[in-house]
């Protein structure tokens, strides 16, 4: 019959004093798979601490590049952000010259406008004056005056004049005829330059000469005893109208 063996177990014995002289001795049974355990997580934690104090400096080297490089950025970065907002100031500064010089161009717009809106008023009204000027609304005598007798085929006005009387040109023109009429003695043309053309007919002496420029009021005939007769005509472009008309629109 076979004797039966038992396996052995195997503990460590882990013991712990002082060096005091009275101290005691303690024991303390560890098993083996606890100490291996245990040497084992000693092991883990020392190589774990090694790597870390091995690695450490590389991490913080890193980080400290990491760190200075994110500062150089932040530097540039507010560098830029400097010099953009210099810029912008300085476009802004020009913005405001030109906003000046665009209110002074807009002033002197202006006044040239007023200036030019001026001038043109002055001209439209010396326009208006050298054609009220020209055209023939006077009254043909100075002093008083009749009318003796109207025409209607080739119209003309007979104005009986006092003596000491002047026949004056209507408006200002030009002197286009001096000749002589059977039935009045003489003919003065005056062209106004504007299309109308006046015949004054008298047998007094004539004061004017042909190309001769006159103005309204100027002297043609001086009425006299014996020649206080006027026959006064109008051509508007060539065709004979009523004088009067144009004396009515003078008052």
């Amino acid at each position: 019959m076979k004797r039966i063996k038992h396996k052995r177990k195997n503990s460590k014995v882990l013991i712990v004093t002082s060096d005091a002289v009275d101290a005691r001795v303690k024991q303390y049974k560890i098993r083996p798979y606890l100490l291996k355990v245990a040497t084992l997580l000693v092991c883990l934690l020392v190589g774990a601490l090694i790597g870390y104090f091995i690695f450490e400096k590389d991490i913080w080297t890193e980080s400290m590049e990491q760190t200075a490089s994110q500062k150089e950025a932040i530097k540039a970065i507010e560098q830029e952000k400097a010099e953009l907002e210099g810029r912008i100031t300085e476009l802004n500064e020009e913005i405001a010259g030109l906003n000046n010089e665009i209110a002074g161009l807009n002033e002197q717009v202006m006044i040239l406008s007023k200036t030019v809106a001026q001038k043109n008023q002055s001209e439209n009204e010396l326009r208006q004056e050298i054609e009220k000027q020209s055209l023939p609304t006077e009254f043909p005598l100075t002093g008083a005056a009749s009318v003796e007798e109207f025409a209607e085929g080739e119209p003309i006005c007979v104005f009986t004049a006092a003596v000491g009387s002047m026949v004056v040109a209507t408006a200002k023109g030009t002197v286009i005829v001096v000749n002589d009429d059977p039935e009045y003695g003489h003919n003065v043309w005056v062209d106004h330059g504007n299309g109308y053309v006046t015949v004054y007919k008298n047998q007094g002496e004539v004061r004017v000469k042909q190309g001769e420029t006159v103005s309204a009021g100027t002297t043609l005939f001086l009425v006299e005893a014996g020649n206080n007769k006027l026959g006064y005509q109008m051509m508007k472009d060539g065709v004979y109208i009523n004088p009067m008309e144009m004396l009515a629109i003078s008052g």
